[in-house]
C-alpha cells in the first residue's frame, strides 16, 4: 500500500483503457465465453465479459499486458459486473468469488511481471467494482415511484462478496466506478470498510462517478459538489470522474473537484462520444491533446481511459503525463 501512496506523490499515475473495447476485437463466439467448461450451460452467455477471465484468460492477460506495455501504471481487474446482481441476468451468481478471485489473480501476475522487469516502476492492480444495473435511488418503475428494484442491504452483501474476492486475488487498490447512483456507491464503500474492520486491514479506495451529460448531474442528480460530500467521510486515494463524457466535456467538472477537495484527483474520460453507430472515433493524438490541457491546469493525479480508448490511446497520455508533475494536493 505504501508503494502507490509513494508513487502518486512523485508523478501522475496512469490508469488503463477500456477493457471492454480491446475484447470487442477478439470477435469472441458464444462457445468462446462458454470454452469447454460452460460447453452445456443451459442459459446463453455471449457479452459476459467477466466470465472471459475463465474462459479466455490468456486474452485478459494479453490485455492487462498491452496496457502495462503502453505506459499504465494501474490496470483494472475484469470485474466491472462481478456481483451477484451483475451475474443474475447469466444465471451464474454462484460463480461469483471465483470470477473476482481468478480476475483479480491475472491482473497481478502481469503487474509483477512488469514490476520485476523495472522495480523503479511498480505497477498495481485496482480491483474493479461496478455499479451494478439495479439503482437504490429510483424506482425503474415511473408508475409506482416508492417501489425500488434493490435495497442498500442486498447492495452491501453483493459487494462485499466481490471486495474479499478481489482483496484475495491480490489487488492493491479498490476502484469504485462509474458510479452514477451515489447511494450504491455508498453500500459498497459501507461492505469495504467491514471487510477492512473483518481483516484488519488497509487498502486504497479510489472513487470514481459518472456526469451523465449537460446538466452536470449524476443519474440520481447529484451535482459534482453534491457527490463529493456524499463520499468525503471515507479516506480515499482518490476522487474522480469517468465514462459518459469525452476529455472535453469532463474538463468543467474535474475543475469544480479540484477546487473542493484535498483528495487526490482521478479522470478516464472516454474517447469522445459515441457516433450513430455506438463507435468511439476519437483518436489518440485528439484525446492527447484534450488531456495535456488536464496537465496544464494542474487538475489530475491518475489518468486514464474508459469507452473507446485502447492502448494507443493510454500510450499517448503517458507520454504527456510524464512531462508535468501531478497536482498538488491542499487542504480545503
Amino acid at each position: 500500500m505504501s508503494d502507490i501512496h509513494k508513487a502518486i506523490k512523485e508523478r501522475i499515475l496512469v490508469l488503463d483503457g477500456a477493457m471492454g473495447t480491446m475484447l470487442q476485437r477478439y470477435n469472441f463466439s458464444e462457445e468462446d465465453f462458454r470454452g469447454e467448461r460452460f460447453k452445456d450451460f443451459p442459459h446463453p452467455l455471449k457479452g459476459n465479459n467477466d466470465l472471459l477471465s475463465l474462459t479466455q484468460p490468456q486474452a485478459i492477460r494479453d490485455v492487462h499486458r498491452q496496457y502495462f506495455e503502453a505506459g499504465a501504471d494501474i490496470v483494472e481487474t475484469n470485474t466491472f459486473s462481478g456481483t451477484t446482481i451483475g451475474m443474475a441476468d447469466y444465471h451464474l451468481e454462484d460463480l461469483v468469488y471465483e470470477l473476482n478471485y481468478e480476475s483479480a489473480k491475472l491482473a497481478r501476475e502481469v503487474a509483477d511481471e512488469f514490476t520485476k522487469k523495472d522495480a523503479s516502476k511498480p505497477r498495481f492492480v485496482a480491483g474493479s467494482i461496478g455499479p451494478t444495473n439495479r439503482t437504490a435511488s429510483m424506482s425503474p418503475d415511473v408508475n409506482d415511484p416508492g417501489y425500488r428494484a434493490v435495497t442498500f442491504d442486498d447492495l452491501r452483501i453483493a459487494y462485499k462478496q466481490q471486495v474479499e474476492a478481489l482483496i484475495d486475488g491480490g489487488s492493491d487498490i479498490l476502484l469504485v466506478e462509474t458510479i452514477f447512483d451515489t447511494l450504491n456507491a455508498k453500500a459498497a464503500l459501507f461492505a469495504i470498510e467491514e471487510v477492512k474492520e473483518e481483516r484488519n486491514l488497509d487498502i486504497p479506495i479510489m472513487v470514481s462517478g459518472t456526469i451523465t451529460d449537460a446538466s452536470g448531474r449524476t443519474l440520481s442528480g447529484q451535482t459534482v459538489e453534491a457527490f463529493l460530500i456524499s463520499i468525503s467521510h471515507i479516506p480515499l486515494l482518490s476522487v474522480g470522474f469517468n465514462c459518459a463524457l469525452g476529455a472535453d466535456q469532463l474538463k468543467p467538472y474535474l475543475q469544480r473537484l479540484s477546487h473542493n477537495t484535498s483528495f487526490n484527483i482521478s479522470a478516464h474520460p472516454n474517447a469522445g462520444l459515441p457516433n450513430a453507430f455506438g463507435q468511439y472515433d476519437q483518436t489518440p493524438e485528439e484525446m492527447q491533446a484534450l488531456i495535456r490541457e488536464y496537465l496544464q491546469d494542474n487538475l489530475i493525479n491518475i489518468i486514464g481511459g474508459c469507452c473507446g480508448t485502447n492502448p494507443e490511446h493510454i500510450r499517448l497520455i503517458a507520454e504527456a503525463a510524464k512531462e508535468y508533475a501531478p497536482r498538488i494536493v491542499e487542504p480545503v
